[in-house]
């Protein structure tokens, strides 16, 4: 026990090195590595996460599950990330995030490889949540990083590049996986359950570059703070000096955290609304393929990845690394092409132009609410603890949206029975105006609450 102990533990503190042109060049080459690693290696693990939403629809078809039951299965992922993201943003504090965020990953390949031989619903929703807790370890490693390596008046810029992860994690997943599966020509034709294992070998290559290269505080390698280094002090709050794990219960009794909370958790579930049931809302109610739907939401991704830096810069550089109206610029942004995207015509472009709108808006907006806004308001050596209480009220959000869809969604069903060549066919026919309602009302609930926090300021 106290070998793995040490494994995970970060370093103690070294002396402070003497020479600023050491420092400044270390400070230098970790950044850049920092910045590179938990994007690109947290968007390759994102696929892990995200591979039963592509094959939801080919399990229903083939009658492996059902609508509830996906909704069981996929709500499974999201409440054990929501308890991964809690406990695992606590202990982030304490680790060497290098190692802590690669054995996330490694174990989540592992779930992704059983979900492919599994066809049994307690199974798969068993190994599920086992992933869900596993992907927790990688947003705290990642914003504790953040925090460690890039100061107050510039995260903003970099926590938006490292939010385009979950973009470039989407596109990866919507587009390659259902190149994988889809029907010929627009595919391989493989089997569903290719749709998990080829994720979980890319995340074994990211869990290896993480555990390689991913440094330690930069105080564990004798470097001052990015405080001290940049000399960028927010406002200095009374718990400063008291230990992290005091600091990080602390953090609880903020008010603006658990608004921010609520308003995360509000957002999430039109998010994950959109990235569970989208494509196959586009099957069903829209009548494109499997490949074109999700070739929609990949529309989505992309322009997530430009929302996210995009936020960065504004919120910034406009406003001086103010949240709130950066906020309502892209809460707007998020919510007003959903209108289009459910109510509009079935118009291809339009479409699709709805999608890179919404994609652009949400990304931008969740970089904030997901987590950003948090390391502004919490003591900075507590940040992995603030992005977990975040991520718990999230997670819960996005997991009872799958469950109370597939549910609305499983109850609408109509069954039409045909004769074809003298062998019986059936169809399945589901309404989704009532999870759309929801959908939608959640995003103006959560751009409200957001709104609620103003005059809310970092701090040290």
């Amino acid at each position: 026990m106290k070998s793995i102990k040490n494994f995970f533990s970060t370093g103690d503190d070294r002396d402070l090195l003497t020479n600023s042109n050491e420092i400044s060049a270390l400070f230098r080459l970790h950044r850049r590595n920092v910045i590179f690693l938990v994007t690109f290696c947290y968007g390759l693990g994102y696929v892990c996460r995200l591979a039963l939403n592509v094959v939801k629809k080919p399990l229903m078809d083939a009658g492996v599950f059902t609508p509830e039951e996906m909704g069981i299965i996929g709500s499974t992922m999201l409440y054990g990330y929501a308890l991964g993201k809690f406990t695992n943003g606590f202990l982030a504090d304490h680790a060497h995030v290098g190692r802590f965020f690669a054995v996330g990953l490694f174990l989540s390949a592992m779930a992704n490889v059983g979900m492919g031989f599994s066809s049994l619903v307690w199974l798969s929703a068993s190994l599920w949540l086992l992933n869900g807790w596993f992907q927790g370890f990688g947003a705290p490693s990642s914003v504790v990083s953040l925090a460690g390596w890039y100061s107050n008046s510039e995260r903003g810029r970099y926590y938006g590049v490292w939010s385009t992860a979950h973009s470039i994690g989407e596109g990866l997943t919507y587009l390659g996986i259902a190149y994988l599966v889809a029907a010929a020509p627009k595919g391989l034709g493989l089997s569903w359950q290719w749709g998990f294992w080829i994720p979980a070998i890319i995340s074994v290559g990211a869990a290896y570059l993480l555990y390689r290269y991913l440094p330690d505080r930069p105080r564990t390698l004798g470097l001052p703070t990015i405080a001290d280094w940049k000399n960028d002090h927010g406002v200095v709050r009374s718990e400063s000096q008291d230990s992290i794990w005091k600091t990080q219960l602390k953090v609880l009794t903020i008010p603006s955290i658990w608004i921010l909370a609520l308003a995360s958790s509000s957002m999430y579930v039109t998010r994950y609304a959109i990235n569970s049931w989208g494509n196959v809302y586009l099957q069903e109610i829209r009548g494109f393929d499997l490949f074109d739907a999700n070739l929609f939401i990949f529309f989505n991704t992309v322009a997530g990845i430009v929302g996210c830096v995009v936020y960065g810069l504004v919120s910034d550089k406009w406003f001086s690394s103010r949240r709130p109206p950066a906020n309502l610029i892209f809460g707007v942004l998020e919510l007003a092409p959903l209108f289009i995207i459910f109510f509009g015509p079935r118009d291809p472009v339009i479409l699709a132009t709805a999608m890179i709108i919404y994609g652009f808006g949400l990304s931008g907006i969740l970089a904030s609410l997901g987590g950003l806004f948090a390391i502004d308001i919490a003591p900075k050596k507590v940040a992995g603890a603030a992005m977990g209480f975040i991520g718990v009220f999230s997670y819960i959000g996005a997991g009872m949206q799958d469950y109370i869809s597939g549910k609305l969604i499983g109850d609408s069903e109509i069954i039409f029975n045909f004769a074809v060549s003298s062998q019986q066919t059936t169809v399945y026919f589901y309404d989704y105006s009532k999870p759309i309602i929801f959908w939608v009302g959640a995003s103006v609930v959560s751009i409200i609450l957001a709104s609620s926090l103003w005059r809310v300021k970092a701090s040290e």
